[in-house]
């Protein structure tokens, strides 16, 4: 995977601060553009870097588009992993407690509306993904590989630890897809929301809005359930 060095550490030297500024602005220009409707030139004006500079970090513009990608795996495993933790094999879960488990199903929805709705790196992230969601490159496998199943799998099976629901049955991967599309909705609806809500923005308090009607969501579909196990 191509790792995306932090531009604003002091030891970063000017060659990785330049490949970081490609990668952001790729990100960038590919949501708002598309790949196809993006070139190199435009891309090295927004970094602000020489346009030869993409072909010697990258390769040329198909690689900066995997480096793109890799990238919002970084920063969304960064993210999922805090709330989460890591995937854990199947059985593990069968000794879970549930009240910590469902307490981390809280945690997770928090900490994706904090990321997803409301900081505004997530709006050039989600307008990349959704352009590769709607005409799939192999940048969207790496995502789907490196981010959508692995954390979606380990949603499930902390379902299956809060409920007693089995991680891979249908219902199951249902519901956790349902728990995460109403908080991506907020920022693919952005505007849309701002405009009924009367909102000028969606900043943090916005966000803790979100977040009460969300986790209120997660806490009624928890009542409806039943853990069976003694």
């Amino acid at each position: 995977m191509i790792k995306v060095p932090n531009a604003s550490r002091r030891d970063s030297s000017p060659a990785e601060m330049t490949r970081a500024a490609l990668v952001r602005a790729a990100l960038k220009l590919f949501g708002r553009q598309g790949f196809d409707g993006t070139s190199t030139r435009e891309i090295a004006a927004e970094a602000r870097a020489n346009i030869g500079s993409i072909a010697y970090h990258f390769g040329g513009k198909e690689g900066l588009r995997a480096a793109a990608a890799d990238y919002i795996v970084d920063t969304i495993q960064t993210v999922a992993g805090q709330a989460i933790g890591a995937p854990q094999p199947s059985s593990d879960s069968e000794a879970g407690d549930p009240e910590a488990a469902r307490a981390q199903l809280f945690a997770a929805l928090e900490r994706m509306v904090a990321f997803i709705v409301a900081r505004p790196e997530a709006g050039e992230i989600v307008q990349f993904v959704l352009r590769e969601l709607s005409h799939p490159t192999a940048a969207l496998d790496r995502i789907y590989d490196g981010v959508f199943e692995p954390t979606h799998r380990r949603l499930c099976l902390i379902w299956e630890q809060a409920t007693g629901e089995a991680a891979e049955s249908e219902a199951t991967r249902l519901t956790v897809f349902t728990l995460i599309g109403q908080v991506v909705y907020f920022r693919i609806g952005r505007e849309a929301v701002m405009r009924r809500m009367g909102w000028r923005e969606i900043g943090d308090a916005e966000a803790a809005k979100v977040v009460a009607v969300v986790t209120s969501n997660l806490g009624a579909i928890l009542a409806a359930r039943k853990d069976p196990r003694p």
